[in-house]
């Protein structure tokens, strides 16, 4: 048995990674569930997160792993804030759909 070294297309990469932010989108645009939005931003990054590093290995750089180090930071900030958010609307109003929370209006 002889293993070839092929190597997956930078194209290849980048659909998978247009895939991903496709249905993050949708799901941010179309859910009302708080959790299921914070569920398709992180993977819209997560999508982000595989392009940068795509074309980190197609320029043959470190760049864009250390840009990645950065969007995972900001990717746990977010859901740290945003949980804690989350928690403080469910104790004042015991929901998690957006449209029947209208505390963030004014």
């Amino acid at each position: 048995m002889t293993i070839t070294n092929t190597t997956v297309p930078l194209e290849w990469f980048l659909a998978l990674s247009a895939i991903l932010f496709g249905i993050g989108l949708v799901g941010v645009l179309t859910r009302r569930n708080i959790l299921v939005i914070f569920m398709s931003v992180e993977l819209m990054m997560n999508a982000v997160n595989l392009s940068l590093l795509a074309f980190s290995r197609y320029l043959n750089s470190m760049a864009g792993q250390a840009f990645v180090v950065f969007v995972v930071t900001v990717a746990a900030a977010e859901a740290a804030i945003g949980l804690g958010l989350v928690i403080a609307l469910v104790r004042q109003k015991p929901t998690v759909d957006t449209r029947d929370i209208e505390e963030l209006k004014d």
